[in-house]
């Protein structure tokens, strides 16, 4: 699972079931002590003395969070034929409805009992929100651009490497340590312009250059800027990974409005939505 392509409301609900978690271990009731009478010997109870309580409440709403966490990071896995996500914030919902109708209907509620309401609506608001504000969709964890040179950089020099944004590429049949030439410039070999060719009549066109040929597709680097599905070359409806924004990715090849891109374990696919990207 890829934790950068975690949001800012995946960070609100990661936080808000740890705090559920705590409120699980403290007392769900408290007493009005009457005057004269020692209490401090009374032990409130926790959701954890109550099964159908902690099971409904509080496990329901950290079950229902992990699912959303595991959902983000790995797209297209359902459950009763839900994505994981969708599943984890019906189970939020639960939780902050259980827990609602049970401080209503209990009396000298607890520091527990309300904490764990707090929680529960932080948790179910953060889940619900999260793919409707701006705010909560952005990046949890931001990345600084690759500076590993590995493989095909020089030790020592990081950021040099092959095909990382801002390195200077080798054209395809260079060799190292030869000047090459610019794009549509005169190619080794080739008389520059005014001058006559060799071998051959004055004026008479040289060959074709790869590189001069229109409409050719030169791989970059491009990072997207929030959390996009990545589909397969085949056409499926169902995504096979998902483009985390602070991460760059290889765009490889150009289908229609779309992209060829290759994530880091090597797997390639249709970026279908291509707009707001940054290239390297």
């Amino acid at each position: 699972m890829n934790i950068r392509s975690l949001t800012r409301g995946d960070g609100v609900v990661i936080g808000a079931a740890v705090v559920l978690f705590i409120a699980s271990f403290l007392g769900l009731s408290s007493v009005d002590c009457p005057t004269g009478v020692d209490c401090s010997g009374y032990d409130s109870p926790n959701a954890w003395d109550f099964l159908g309580l902690v099971m409904s409440m509080f496990v329901t709403g950290i079950v229902g969070a992990a699912l959303i966490v595991v959902g983000r990071g790995m797209p297209g896995r359902k459950v009763a034929g839900l994505d994981l996500g969708q599943f984890g914030v019906a189970l939020t919902i639960f939780a902050l409805w259980t827990s609602f109708w049970t401080i209503i209907d209990g009396d000298n509620a607890g520091a527990g009992m309300i904490l764990g309401l707090l929680s529960t609506i932080v948790l179910a608001a953060g889940a619900v929100a999260t793919p409707l504000v701006p705010a909560l969709k952005a990046p949890l964890v931001g990345a600084p651009k690759p500076q590993v040179a590995s493989p095909y950089g020089q030790p020592g020099h990081p950021g040099q490497g092959y095909g990382y944004p801002g390195a200077q590429q080798q054209p395809y049949g260079g060799q190292p340590g030869q000047p090459q030439p610019s794009y549509g410039g005169p190619q080794p070999g080739q008389p520059g312009p005014g001058q006559p060719a060799q071998g051959g009549q004055p004026g008479a066109p040289g060959p074709k250059q790869d590189g001069s040929a229109g409409g050719n597709f030169e791989a970059f680097w491009f990072a997207v800027p929030v959390a996009r599905p990545l589909y397969g070359e085949d056409g499926s409806p169902s995504p096979i990974a998902e483009l985390a924004p602070g991460t760059w990715y290889l765009a490889v090849e150009q289908r229609g409005p779309g992209l060829i891109a290759q994530t880091q374990d090597g797997r390639r696919g249709l970026l279908q939505d291509t707009t707001g990207i940054q290239r390297g």
